[in-house]
């Protein structure tokens, strides 16, 4: 039988990868680096057997707050910054197209489809402020894209997404727009104030291990999605929100910052926002990589 130590058990299970049947390349690197990752932390740390059990309890515990209405794993890589560095590696900036941003565990599918210019909000808030967000999503050349869908989904001003908040109509401030023949999108929504991220059950335990807070600035997150184009997933950040510089979960983007201003005379919102949007096409992606 074979002698298994602190010193070649690395390298044992190392060796078992491929012995009974062909795994990918890929499959292999990531498992070669997965395993002398896992080995090499706890060789760190001097993982003792109860951190162990704490750690799969706690991943257990994880995994049973997954619902359709809340994605704890991608909570949990948020505040770790795993998210945000996953996303840089998958997109990268090559020229003058939008950067991107963390997805966030709050999107929900099948958002209505609205007509250019109408209104996500559903329910009136004390205090709100309205806000017409209108802009061009165009080509890396300046060309119109026209046929893009905008999934936009945004915190009401008490904080909460709708799917977090019984009190709020089902996908209230959430809404799918298309740009027309020139690029052009527009759509009414309310001026998004800044949130803490769920800080109960696992989320909370990491926070307050980590001994950060819990706040996010106010933002609008926004899908993007045409054929032929690199799908973009991004946030519009308030300029004047708190916590651009101390973001819970490192997402904010200089080049995400738009500015909301005061709307003129006779208009029917009390801001407006104008924030354009650059998609790279496809092939100039696939040539990139």
């Amino acid at each position: 039988m074979r002698n298994v130590t602190l010193e070649n058990v690395t390298d044992i299970v190392l060796g078992s990868l491929g012995k009974h049947q062909p795994i990918a390349a890929r499959q292999r690197e990531i498992m070669e680096s997965l395993i002398q990752h896992l080995h090499g932390f706890c060789k760190d740390v001097d993982l003792t057997h109860d951190e162990f059990l704490y750690a799969c309890d706690y991943l257990a515990r994880a995994g049973q707050l997954c619902s359709d209405k809340r994605q704890e794993f991608i909570l949990l890589a948020d505040i770790l910054g795993v998210e945000v560095l996953v996303d840089m590696l998958s997109n990268p900036i090559s020229g003058k197209e939008t950067a991107s941003t963390v997805l966030g565990p709050f999107f929900r599918e099948n958002a209505p489809v609205m007509p250019k210019g109408a209104s996500t909000v559903q329910k009136a808030f004390e205090g709100q402020e309205t806000v017409y967000v209108e802009g061009y999503v165009r080509d890396t050349k300046g060309q119109p894209i026209q046929g893009a869908i905008l999934d936009i989904w945004e915190d009401a001003p008490n904080g909460l997404y709708e799917n977090h908040d019984p009190d709020q109509p089902d996908y209230n401030l959430r809404g799918r727009f298309e740009t027309d023949e020139t690029g052009h999108y527009a759509f009414r929504a309310l001026r998004p104030v800044p949130y803490p991220i769920p800080d109960d059950a696992t989320a909370g335990e990491l926070i307050r291990a980590m001994g950060h807070h819990t706040m996010r600035p106010g933002h609008i997150h926004v899908m993007i999605n045409r054929e032929g184009y690199r799908p973009l997933i991004s946030q519009i950040y308030d300029s004047n929100s708190d916590y651009l510089d101390d973001d819970s979960v490192f997402a904010v983007k200089e080049d995400l910052v738009g500015k909301f201003e005061r709307a003129g005379e006779g208009a029917d919102t009390d801001l407006v926002l104008r924030f354009d949007f650059t998609l790279p096409e496809q092939a100039q992606m696939m040539a990139a990589e």
